[in-house]
């Protein structure tokens, strides 16, 4: 086993990552030496690097939240336990980690699309199952459809048997959001967000977006519709009509993982495997970079260049 690795370290907020030689410490009680293998980019990691969440936390700090890799020659996913955020994180060639971070991975399962399960795979698998209990009779706006999150929810309605939209403001993205399951792409921002729904009159709507979004999707619901929020990439605040969320019974339910208490999360985590290895979801891949490419890797997301993931090799520095 490792002991030492190359990591991906943040030294100051708001500025590049280095990648840098690290040494190992024994693993202490309930802990384990995990060698990695893939790791998945986030929304989440650019908020730590920028100092906006765990700005508190102790530099310089390994980043990142989600990793595949090998426990004693078994494929294994490590994740949550403020793993990148309070603590060292993932971007690594090999890293000492709780022992409850760690989970077996199902067999048949690729390393790649198992490297984004932690927070993506758990997120799409928790606010369709969990929280909007999609069911085969429902017809399902997703916003952002082209995003790591919205592209695997699309899958996993689409698996379920409900009707299932995409929403993006990109028409280039169209037939790629399509062949990730969606029955129909709306192109379009906010404001004509009410007229193009017309058609599917949904009983529930997936906000990773927030901002200006939330208020029309509110309008855009059926009666006794439901709202998931579990992001403001669109913006942090926005307008909406309480009269019209009240007068139509809407249920409106929000998700946080950087939060999740560890035992939802591990049923996230076991739920979203086994949706994984059942083919009822899928990981849409943009891109495999190198460790040494993260910080190119980071600033993509940022301008949101990607279509589903983004996944660093982590043994090719």
């Amino acid at each position: 086993m490792s002991t030492s690795a190359l990591a991906a370290r943040l030294r100051q907020h708001g500025r590049p990552l280095l990648v840098e030689a690290v040494s190992l410490r024994e693993p202490g009680t309930d802990e384990v030496l995990v060698e990695l293998a893939y790791a998945a980019i986030n929304p989440v990691d650019r908020y730590v690097a920028a100092g906006r969440v765990a700005s508190d936390a102790s530099l310089p700090r390994i980043l990142g939240s989600e990793a595949s890799g090998s426990l004693d020659g078994a494929p294994v996913l490590v994740c949550g336990h403020d793993l990148g955020r309070a603590k060292d994180g993932l971007w690594a060639t090999a890293a000492v980690v709780p022992r409850a971070a760690v989970t077996p991975l199902p067999a048949g399962v690729d390393l790649k699309q198992a490297a984004a399960m932690g927070v993506a795979g758990v997120t799409a698998w928790t606010v369709v199952s969990q929280l909007a209990k999609v069911a085969p009779d429902d017809r399902v706006l997703v916003l952002g459809a082209s995003g790591g999150v919205g592209s695997i929810a699309v899958s996993l309605i689409r698996s379920i048997g409900a009707k299932v939209w995409g929403q993006t403001e990109d028409a280039k993205k169209r037939a790629w959001i399509s062949a990730r399951g969606a029955d129909q792409v709306v192109v379009t921002g906010s404001a004509g967000l009410v007229e193009a729904l017309a058609g599917l009159n949904p009983t529930v709507v997936l906000d990773p977006l927030g901002g200006a979004y939330t208020g029309p999707a509110i309008t855009a619901l059926e009666p006794f519709g439901r709202l998931v929020i579990f992001g403001t990439s669109a913006g942090l605040r926005g307008e909406i009509g309480i009269q019209e969320l009240y007068r139509k019974a809407i249920t409106v339910r929000t998700y946080s993982g950087l939060i999740e208490p560890s035992d939802r999360l591990a049923l996230g985590v076991a739920g979203a495997l086994s949706a994984l290895a059942a083919g009822q979801l899928r990981v849409s891949v943009d891109s495999v970079m190198a460790l040494a490419e993260v910080n190119e890797a980071l600033a993509r997301q940022a301008g949101r260049e990607v279509l589903g993931k983004l996944v660093l090799d982590l043994r090719q520095v």
